[in-house]
């Protein structure tokens, strides 16, 4: 079946450091989901990417979505406090339900 892989799982950044996370999916996808969890809090959805190759900008947050549609990326540019939170992606091909990595 799909997987999603979310590298690193867990990191402490220096604040000014700019910070990037991975997602790798074992299949192409149709979408990839991004969404932030603050400490004790509830998944907030931050993007939707639809196209291969495609890039979106959200302030200090540049979301990439791969060529071959198997990756995105998430760069965090200059960490703030306020960026403290676990960051995930979704995402599913058109003949796999979804998938998601915590």
């Amino acid at each position: 079946g799909q997987q999603i892989m979310q590298i690193p799982h867990f990191q402490h950044v220096q604040e000014g450091e700019d910070f990037t996370i991975y997602c790798n999916s074992s299949r192409a996808l149709s979408n990839i989901q991004w969404y932030k969890q603050r400490p004790g809090g509830h998944p907030v959805f931050l993007i939707k990417l639809v196209k291969s190759g495609e890039m979106m900008k959200q302030k200090r947050l540049t979301f990439r979505f791969g060529e071959a549609r198997k990756n995105s990326s998430l760069l965090i540019t200059a960490t703030q406090t306020t960026d403290v939170g676990t960051y995930f992606c979704t995402g599913h091909s058109a003949s796999q339900p979804p998938a998601a990595c915590l």
